[in-house]
């Protein structure tokens, strides 16, 4: 079983991005099965989206960026982040950092 976390920067402020909604879904064919959903932490950190890890398959992971932004008041060109991701057996971690920005966002495996 796996373990996912996120952590999310907003690199337009160069600080974490807090109160993002994220949410974890199991895709298997045409099904997307909701895994977990939390808001990111004060350091913009969401690890408890899978308390007892995952299994072995497909996964998206998502971050509602669009609201995000509005709550500031700024405009931004994407609605969701979305991560969709191969998670292998054997893997005890996998860590899905965001880099976002209004008109940009990237991501990597963290660790």
């Amino acid at each position: 079983m796996s373990k996912i976390t996120t952590h999310i920067l907003d690199t337009s402020l160069g600080k974490p991005a807090a109160q993002v909604r994220v949410w974890l879904e199991k895709i298997e064919g045409d099904t997307a099965t909701k895994i977990g959903e939390a808001n990111t932490d004060t350091d913009g950190r969401v690890t408890t989206l899978t308390p007892d890890g995952v299994a072995a398959g497909n996964y998206r992971l998502y971050a509602d960026v669009g609201a995000y932004f509005s709550a500031d008041g700024r405009e931004t060109l994407y609605n969701l982040a979305i991560i969709d991701v191969n998670i292998s057996a054997g893997q005890p971690h996998y860590h899905l950092p965001i880099l976002l920005s209004p008109y940009s966002y990237s991501t990597y495996r963290g660790s």
